[in-house]
């Protein structure tokens, strides 16, 4: 059976560019938003999903930080890292003179900022659920909308004309997707992976997240990324993501696990993939493979009492 991955729609999102990618022979399920995608994957509507984790200029994707940590388990099962270029897309005849309202995702506003001050700057911007549905309201002949802000494969999905392209404020962005999937087997370890989680602190007192971040350090796991996110228990109150160089079937990554999860109210296993930047991490001595066999072979002795 051809597998079915809900992604963030509608046609023409940078999303349904990373799933083409990701995984090219898949049946497609746009959907209305993130929460939306994930819920089809919890619910068996589709085999998994493909969503927006983080970007180079707007950092983490909270939405689906939040998901992944409050829903239903997913496990992420790949990750794609996906240059991001936008262009100024209207309808048949429309010149630049002629904009007045600009519809697009929020982070298109925010990554466009320049280009929509000097070139547009009467314009109204008006936020959309993504870049691809702005694109298909401004192909609507009775739209309010005057441009939208979009990939160009949006723009040739719905027939629009492309006044201006690469208009981001940076020509190096990139955005992360990842690949989820109902809890189930892993993929193996390549060698170059990463490994997501979520921690969330037993009681908050001075050190707490030092605490958590020894756990990694002591056994030379590095952390490529750390965010906080409210728990909604009050002013003050975190949990943290994270993810880490390496593959849980690691012992160094699994025992720095494995000791998290003793000093924290709750942890979170969210997957081990390979990286996408195919990188792998450059382990202290100490904390190969190897080194953690070893030493506990070196324990079984003693506790045996052959010293």
């Amino acid at each position: 059976m051809p597998t079915k991955l809900a992604y963030l729609g509608p046609e023409g999102t940078f999303c349904e560019a990373a799933l083409r990618i990701l995984a090219p022979d898949a049946e497609r399920l746009p959907c209305a938003n993130v929460t939306a995608a994930l819920d089809a994957a919890r619910s068996g509507e589709a085999d998994g999903a493909v969503v927006p984790l983080e970007n180079s200029v707007e950092g983490a994707i909270t939405v689906t930080l939040d998901e992944l940590a409050w829903g239903e388990p997913l496990l992420i099962t790949a990750e794609l890292l996906l240059p991001v270029e936008f262009a100024l897309l209207v309808r048949p005849g429309t010149d630049l003179a002629h904009i007045k309202r600009v519809y697009t995702h929020p982070a298109a506003i925010t990554q466009c900022r320049n280009h929509l001050a000097r070139e547009l700057p009467a314009a109204v911007v008006v936020a959309a659920p993504s870049t691809a549905a702005a694109a298909q309201e401004v192909s609507s002949p009775g739209s309010p909308y005057d441009a939208a802000i979009a990939p160009s494969i949006a723009g040739e999905h719905y027939g629009l004309t492309e006044l201006a392209s690469n208009i981001g404020d940076r020509d190096d962005t990139v955005t992360r997707f990842v690949r989820v999937s109902p809890p189930g087997s892993l993929p193996e370890p390549t060698g170059a992976d990463r490994t997501s989680l979520v921690a969330f602190l037993r009681d908050d007192h001075p050190g707490a997240l030092l605490e958590m971040l020894s756990e990694f350090a002591v056994r030379g796991v590095n952390l490529t990324r750390i965010e906080s996110r409210p728990t909604g228990d009050g002013i003050g109150r975190y949990f943290f993501h994270f993810d880490a160089e390496g593959h849980v079937a690691e012992a160094r990554v699994g025992e720095a696990l494995s000791g998290l999860h003793r000093m924290s109210d709750d942890v979170r296993f969210l997957g081990s993939y390979p990286r996408a930047d195919g990188v792998s991490p450059e382990l202290k001595r100490g904390t190969s493979g190897s080194d953690f066999a070893e030493a506990a072979d070196w324990l079984a002795r003693i506790r045996a009492g052959q010293v």
